[in-house]
């Protein structure tokens, strides 16, 4: 829009060219820069035939509100608990296990569930939380 007071003329619109022209360059900028950042050393690694490195098999055991036990999605009574941890851990002998535990359920089920999972001889045990809110 162009408005005329006493016989100059003035633009009411902001030019953006500058400011795409800038942008761009900063785009190509980073677009360069940025897979530099997370490269890290070159080195030429040896090739093997074989994995070496064996992905870690977890596992979670969760304890429900009305204290069910479920051991990745399928049910487990205490009673047979035990049998089952102990065959994870003849089959995974660095198995990781995590346990996940209602706030509801009372406090000894839940030491009951870890003493268990420690009896079965499994070392790598994770509790699973939820973050606090924050307060401020």
């Amino acid at each position: 829009m162009i408005h005329e007071t006493q016989g100059r003329r003035f633009m009411s619109e902001i030019n953006v060219v500058p400011l795409v022209d800038v942008v761009l360059v900063l785009l190509v900028i980073f677009m360069v820069t940025a897979p530099l950042l997370y490269r890290g050393l070159d080195v030429d690694l040896p090739r093997t035939a074989a994995n070496t490195i064996a992905p870690e098999e977890r596992v979670v055991l969760t304890v429900t509100k009305r204290r069910e036990i479920f051991l990745d999605k399928d049910a487990v009574s205490m009673d047979h608990l035990a049998a089952a941890l102990e065959a994870l851990k003849i089959r995974s002998p660095q198995i990781s296990l995590y346990l996940r535990a209602d706030r509801q359920v009372p406090y000894g089920v839940v030491v009951a569930v870890m003493d268990t999972v420690k009896r079965a001889g499994i070392e790598r045990l994770g509790m699973v939380t939820e973050p606090a809110a924050e307060t401020p």
